[in-house]
C-alpha cells in the first residue's frame, strides 16, 4: 500500500513496485488510509509524513492502537532527527526521506517482506520458547510475556528482542543489528537501533537507568543477559 499526497510519486512508487511483482492498493490522504489499511490489509505500507486530514504519524499511531502491526515504511521530506526519531517511537520499523531512488525502495521494500514472511523451520516453530529471567519469548508466535503479562510490542521491537535473546551475553555492535534485524544496510545511520533498544527497555525494565536485561556496552553496542539474582 502506497500512502502519498504527490501524484507523482504514487505512479513512481506503484509503477516500480507493480514491475517488482507485488500488487500496490493507494491513498492519497491519512482518513483513506485508514479506511484501506482496514479493508485490504496490505503486507506493508509505504506511508507519507505530510499528509491532508491526518499526517502519517497519526496514521501510524491510529494504526498500531487497532492493533493493525502491518510494517510501515515511513517517508519523510524533512532531514530533521525529531521526525525520523518520532516516526519509530511510533511504530513505524523504517524510514527514507525524500527526495529518494525508486530502486532503492523497492530493496527495502523487499527486505522488510522478507524478513517478515520467512518461514518457519524446526528450530524456529510455534513450540520454541526462550526464557532469560522473567522473561518468556515465543518466536513463532510472536509473543512474549514479562512476570506471566504479555508484552505489548511493535513487530521490530520483538524482532530486535528475539535476535538479542538468541545471541544471549554476546556484545552485538549497532552496525551487527541493523544488519541482521532490519536485513539492509543502513550507510551507518544507527539512530534507529538507539530508539528501538530504549523502548525494548521501557517494556520490559523497572529501571531503565539500571537495566537488568539489555546492557549497553560503551562503545562496542548492546548485549541481553540474565539478570543477576538480588
Amino acid at each position: 500500500m502506497v500512502v502519498d499526497d504527490e501524484p507523482s510519486i504514487v505512479t513512481l512508487l506503484q509503477f516500480n513496485l507493480t514491475q517488482a511483482g507485488y500488487d500496490v492498493v493507494t491513498a492519497g490522504d491519512g482518513l483513506t488510509a485508514l479506511e484501506v489499511a482496514e479493508k485490504e490489509q496490505p503486507d506493508l505500507i509505504i506511508l507519507d509524513l505530510m499528509l491532508p486530514g491526518k499526517d502519517g504519524l497519526d496514521v501510524c499511531r491510529d494504526l498500531r492502537f487497532k492493533k493493525i502491526m502491518t510494517p510501515i515504511l515511513m517517508l519523510t521530506a524533512k532531514d530533521e532527527e525529531f521526525d525520523k526519531v518520532l516516526g519509530l517511537e511510533l511504530g513505524a520499523d523504517d524510514y527514507m526521506t525524500k527526495p529518494f531512488s525508486p530502486r532503492e525502495v523497492v530493496a527495502r521494500v523487499k527486505a522488510i517482506l522478507r524478513r517478515t514472511a520467512q518461514p518457519e523451520t524446526a528450530s524456529e516453530s510455534n513450540d520454541e520458547k526462550i526464557t532469560i529471567g522473567e522473561l518468556e519469548i515465543y518466536p513463532g508466535r510472536y509473543e512474549a510475556f514479562l512476570r506471566g503479562t504479555e508484552l505489548d510490542l511493535t513487530p521490530k521491537e520483538f524482532e530486535l528482542l528475539v535476535y538479542l535473546a538468541r545471541n544471549k551475553g554476546r556484545v552485538l555492535s549497532r552496525e551487527q543489528l541493523l544488519e541482521r534485524v532490519w536485513d539492509y544496510e543502513f550507510a551507518g545511520d544507527t539512530r534507529i537501533v538507539d530508539v528501538h533498544v530504549s523502548h525494548l527497555r521501557e517494556k520490559i525494565e523497572e529501571n531503565t537507568r539500571k537495566p537488568l536485561y539489555i546492557k549497553t556496552i560503551r562503545g562496542l553496542g548492546y548485549k541481553l543477559e540474565e539478570p543477576k539474582k538480588k
